[in-house]
């Protein structure tokens, strides 16, 4: 059953539908019969009234599409409920469409839109003048129709929506509160009045507006007036005075606060302005009823006459940011939300902007996030000069992990910095792609290269180089390692202000080194010379390796030579000394000086920038924030970061089984504590690309062969290289336990005494040296070979002699006792004897042994050798058919046997890399036993006489084949 107040609604919606048909043919076609203009704000004022023409019609619509549902609902009431009313129906498209016509017209009336389009119809509005008069009967009409245009284009709406208010109310009085439907026409209502309060008040600021417009100079208006821009709070009205700034007049619009000074003015985007009502002013303390006003270059205070203009600014002020931030002006609920103080916009936001007077930022603009007036979060910030950097910033400079493309030469080249900042200062690991295509990667301060580093040309530059060292304030400084691929050479030394200074080590690339006394890049005083047949030269020489002056050369069969040394042009190199053949025992002091850098280079010093990160990470209880800055990070290259910025949000670590969160890193650290579980954390640690040890090891591996490889494979640099894999062994341990007593110190325990570094060597040697032995090994096996190169082919010659012998032959010429020959394991064939067999005997023993080549952990390679020794050994008990401890006489025939069967190659570096390398413990034991046993094997089988005692019988042998 329907209402009265349902046929007096379609009523008035057919009323207004006509009304609106009306308006349309007299006011809209019109209006945009026009050409396009020329000028700018004419182009301005087509663009509005097209905008008003447009939501007109949307209203148009709305209103038949409402009208039809009430049509249904009184031909159909029963089928057709009160709820499916479009008005009620879709009640937010209703209120969207008015409010959005509204915002248009006010638009129109701020910048006197419908006055300017009159003036230009003038004949129109003359003949219309009768027409438009029925729409308003109580306004008088000027001849150019500009006073009654608003009123046409607004009064009927206005009047509408009073209309919907009033009707909806009776509807609801009329169904009472037990309809279904009353809720929904009750809540129309209110509604609807909202949406009578935004007209209001959107009207009363486009006619302050458009007064104010009218006050001020053409200047002013021409750099204020928009379209969009309202007033808001005049001090006119509300006085209200700024200090320390001086300003005349203060205006509070929608978007912007500004203060005006005679015919100039400062105007703040109300995104970037704060509020701060408990801030005083020191300067004024007299003054009460201020608050501070806070933008990105300027902060001063408004001060009020009394509490309640101070009131009425600060809110108005607050209110109009929470609008500008949110972009539009939200129309209130009730009354009561419209006149709501107390509203406290974000501080937190994100904005662009860009700066006009601060120095270091003079004309630079910044697009990210914001904290009272400074740049706070992530951001892009970008200079005229081409300078940009993405990254985080904290109260308004740059900090945490940033990069930065600064223009290098005219060409567009850039240097890209990829580092973390701290209080706009580099501080930290970084990587910096400069446009010359060399790379850095290392520790930063204060925007300088600082601390462990390392510096790469391109491959293709004309003089291609690698630094890997220590450097201070930009320059290299301390001990590092130079190589020099255009000249062929490494150094290896002491640094200062980017000159070699001090003691160094020069490798060259046809296997010469030398070490010398370096001041400002010169060589200084006598220095060490070796030559590519260990023939040792100490004197003075030049940097292309010309001797001069008084020196002496020692010969490796011992012979030397004191004299001195001269060249001439055209003559050649004099000498003029004493030749010394006398035979005598090599002077042990000689095979010392062979070993370069011993005395010169401390191995705690070497590599000290690159513990010092990781101790003060220690130090400073692990911070997770710092935690990339401390350890380093790996990264993309320069030409893929400029396509996306992305990187800056996302991990930058490689993925791995070790979370790289320093956070889950201590808390798991405590639960491996017993041996064999602590074993094979370490061993995942050490391998993961993210975990601070591992980090650590790869750090220190890239020195190792930055030193060693190429080039640095010398063997006079032997002892050199053993000493820092033994004592890198010992500062990852110490790194380790550092890790653990801060993971304990979070969880309130306490380490035990028994763990303190100091007295954890052994585990240094136990643990971690076998872990982190294979990342060394290549390098360090190379030297080995190197320095054992002679002895080596001394034992390939003896083992390709022994090989010509057949089994029994050779354990014959071993003196091996007949009854422990393993005969019953040789199998053989027709028409063969067992003076035919080869490598048949001790087969066992002899695999076993191969089997040390297969790993590079000395104590694997010991147990080997254990197994070895108990595999002759059960050989011979099987032979003798009783258990059988063999005597070292019997033993270390054996032993040479299987040595010789097995055919280690280079198995002196093998032997000297086990007991350089061993567990300490285990010195003295069974397994230096073993080694010494080994060891005694590999020298027998080098004596020349040995092997020509066994050849003798050759000839009578191939005759008895």
């Amino acid at each position: 059953m329907c209402t009265p107040e349902e046929t007096s609604l379609l009523q008035v919606e057919e009323t207004f539908l006509a009304l609106l048909g009306r308006i349309n043919t007299l006011v809209f076609q019109p209006l945009l019969l026009v050409e396009e203009p020329s000028h700018s704000k004419d182009q301005e004022c087509l663009r509005l009234l097209l905008q008003l023409s447009e939501q007109y019609q949307c209203l148009w619509e709305l209103t038949q599409t409402s009208l039809r549902t009430l049509r249904q609902r009184l031909n159909s009431p029963a089928t057709f409920t009160l709820h499916s009313l479009h008005l009620l129906d879709s009640l937010h498209l209703f209120l969207e469409a008015y409010q959005q016509y509204f915002v248009i017209y006010t638009s129109c009336v701020a910048v006197q839109t419908f006055q300017k389009a009159t003036r230009k119809k003038s004949e129109f509005w003359r003949s219309q003048r009768k027409a438009l008069k029925q729409f308003l009967t109580n306004v008088i009409l000027e001849t150019s129709g500009a006073e009654a245009l608003p009123h046409v284009l607004c009064q009927p709406l206005t009047d509408h929506v009073q209309q919907y208010v009033l009707l909806l109310l009776r509807l609801g009085d009329a169904v009472g509160q037990r309809h279904p439907a009353w809720v929904q026409v009750i809540q129309a209502a209110d509604r609807f009045v909202a949406l009578q309060s935004f007209i209001r008040q959107a009207l009363k600021e486009a006619s302050a507006t458009q007064a104010l417009w009218e006050m001020l100079s053409n200047k002013l208006v021409d750099a204020l007036c928009t379209a969009d821009r309202r007033l808001l709070q005049d001090s006119q009205e509300v006085p209200v005075v700024a200090s320390p700034v001086r300003a005349d007049r203060i205006l509070l619009f929608n978007d912007a606060l500004v203060l005006l000074q005679g015919h100039s003015f400062q105007i703040f985007d109300l995104k970037l302005v704060w509020v701060d009502g408990k801030k005083l002013d020191k300067k004024q303390t007299s003054s009460r009823y201020g608050f501070c006003v806070i933008t990105p270059e300027e902060e001063f205070f408004l001060s009020a006459k009394d509490v309640q203009g101070k009131a009425c600014w600060l809110s108005k002020v607050s209110q109009a940011i929470c609008q500008a931030l949110s972009g539009k002006r939200d129309m209130p609920t009730t009354e009561q939300d419209q006149e709501q103080e107390g509203v406290k916009p974000p501080a937190s936001r994100c904005c662009l902007y860009t700066f006009r007077t601060e120095e270091r930022l003079r004309l630079a603009t910044y697009d990210g996030d914001w904290f009272w007036g400074k740049p706070h979060g992530k951001g892009t910030l970008k200079w005229p000069d081409g300078r940009n950097h993405v990254g985080g910033f904290h109260q308004g400079l740059e900090h945490g992990f940033g990069i930065r493309l600064v223009p290098n030469g005219t060409e567009d080249k850039y240097d890209c910095y990829k580092c973390h900042w701290r209080e706009g200062q580099m501080l930290g690991y970084g990587i910096c792609e400069y446009a010359n295509e060399s790379m850095y990667k290392g520790y930063f301060r204060d925007n300088m290269r600082h601390g462990f580093g390392v510096l790469e040309s391109s491959p293709q530059a004309p003089k291609p180089f690698k630094f890997m060292g220590h450097w201070d304030r930009d320059k290299k400084n301390g001990y590092g390692v130079l190589e020099d691929k255009d000249r062929g050479e490494r150094y290896i030394g002491m640094w200062q202000a980017d000159h070699r200074h001090g003691q160094g080590i020069v490798v060259t690339q046809s296997g010469i080194c030398y070490q010398r006394t370096f001041h400002a890049d010169k060589m200084v005083g006598p220095g060490i010379l070796l030559l590519e047949d260990d023939s040792l030269y100490e004197g003075s020489f030049t940097r292309d390796l010309v001797y001069t002056g008084k020196g002496k050369i020692t010969f490796p069969n011992g012979y030397f030579l004191k004299a001195s040394f001269s060249t001439g042009i055209g003559k050649g190199f004099h000498t003029q000394g004493v030749l010394e053949t006398t035979a005598h025992t090599l002077d042990p002091l000689h095979t010392c000086k062979r070993q370069l850098g011993l005395d010169v280079f401390p191995v705690e010093s070497r590599w000290r920038g690159i513990y010092q990160q990781f101790q003060e990470f220690i130090h400073s209880n692990c911070p997770e924030d710092a935690q990339e800055a401390f350890l380093g990070f790996h990264i993309q290259t320069a030409k893929e970061l400029r396509k996306s910025q992305e990187y800056l949000f996302c991990d930058r670590s490689n993925p791995d089984e070790v979370s790289a969160k320093i956070k889950d890193i201590l808390a798991e650290l405590p639960t491996h504590r017993e041996p064999e579980s602590l074993q094979l954390y370490l061993q995942k640690a050490l391998k993961s690309s993210v975990h601070p040890l591992g980090k650590l090891l790869k750090m220190l591996t890239l020195a190792f062969q930055a030193t060693y490889s190429g080039m640095g494979a010398n063997k006079h640099l032997l002892v050199l290289a053993q000493e820092e894999v033994r004592h890198h062994a010992k500062e990852i341990w110490a790194f380790y336990q550092g890790l653990l007593r801060v993971a304990l110190k979070q969880q309130g325990q306490i380490q035990e005494e028994s763990e303190d570094t100091d007295k954890s060597h052994p585990e240094a040697y136990r643990l971690v040296l076998p872990l982190i032995l294979p990342c060394f090994y290549p390098e360090l096996f190379m030297l080995y070979m190197l320095y054992h190169e002679r002895e080596d082919s001394l034992y390939s010659q003896g083992i390709s002699d022994l090989s010509l012998f057949p089994d029994t032959k050779l354990l014959e010429c071993l003196d091996v006792q007949k009854h422990l020959w393993p005969l019953k394991d040789l199998t053989l064939t027709t028409n063969q004897r067992h003076s035919l067999v080869r490598d048949k005997c001790f087969l066992s023993a002899t695999e076993c042994l191969q089997k040390i080549i297969t790993t590079v952990d000395p104590r694997e390679k010991l147990e080997m050798i254990e197994k070895t020794y108990n595999e002759i050994e059960d050989t011979v008990s099987r032979v003798l058919e009783r258990e059988y401890k063999l005597p070292m006489d019997d033993l270390l025939p054996l032993l040479i046997y299987v040595v010789s069967r097995a055919r280690i190659q280079h198995l002196g570096a093998e032997i000297h890399l086990i007991r350089d390398m061993m567990d300490p413990i285990h010195r003295g034991g069974l397994y230096d036993f073993l080694l010494t046993a080994l060891e005694s094997c590999y020298e027998h089988i080098q004596k020349e006489d040995m092997r020509l005692h066994h050849l003798a019988g050759v000839g009578n042998q191939k005759a008895l084949w």
